[in-house]
């Protein structure tokens, strides 16, 4: 798949097949989300990969509306350093933003779909995952197969126009 097919084909999942995704395509989409760009190499991200049903089910609870987790055929849970300052926090959220959007685009490409859940509950989030206490979960994307319809390319996007976002120069 083009990039721009897969940019215009991605769209949040919620609602999965029974399918399993098989492990090569699942450890591709992991790669795609290692090699994203980050701030002067730091790379200050570690994915868990949770595929166990009743793992699922317990990670779901980290957020108040994380219920779709429970039914994904794996969630990737993005995590991060224990930080106190302020700008390199800011630095590795602007720098796992860009993990999670190649996980997806790659994801797409192999026509699995792909949700994302916020952590609300950090102790169940380490309880669930046997994070250490320098670890943080950041965020979850869980992926599956749509279980409403294929992934295609959207023929209508919810989008500001083009023309009405883009500057040029100045505003």
């Amino acid at each position: 798949m083009e990039t721009l097919e897969a940019i215009k084909t991605r769209r949040n999942v919620r609602q999965f097949t029974e399918q399993a995704i098989p492990d090569a395509d699942l450890d591709q989409i992991l790669a795609a989300g290692r090699l994203a760009p980050s701030a002067k190499n730091w790379q200050p991200w570690d994915f868990v990969v949770v595929t166990d049903r009743e793992q699922l089910q317990r990670l779901s609870a980290v957020w108040q509306g994380g219920g779709h987790v429970a039914h994904a055929a794996a969630a990737i849970v993005l995590t991060l350093p224990v930080l106190d300052d302020p700008h390199r926090k800011l630095v590795a959220r602007f720098d796992l933003g860009q993990v999670a959007a190649f996980i997806q685009l790659a994801a797409a490409d192999r026509g699995v779909g792909c949700g994302h859940s916020s952590v609300g509950d950090q102790d169940l989030a380490r309880e669930v995952l046997s994070l250490p206490a320098d670890r943080e979960a950041a965020v979850i994307l869980d992926l599956g197969y749509p279980a409403d319809r294929p992934l295609a390319p959207l023929k209508r996007h919810d989008r500001r126009p083009f023309e009405e976002l883009v500057h040029r120069g100045r505003w």
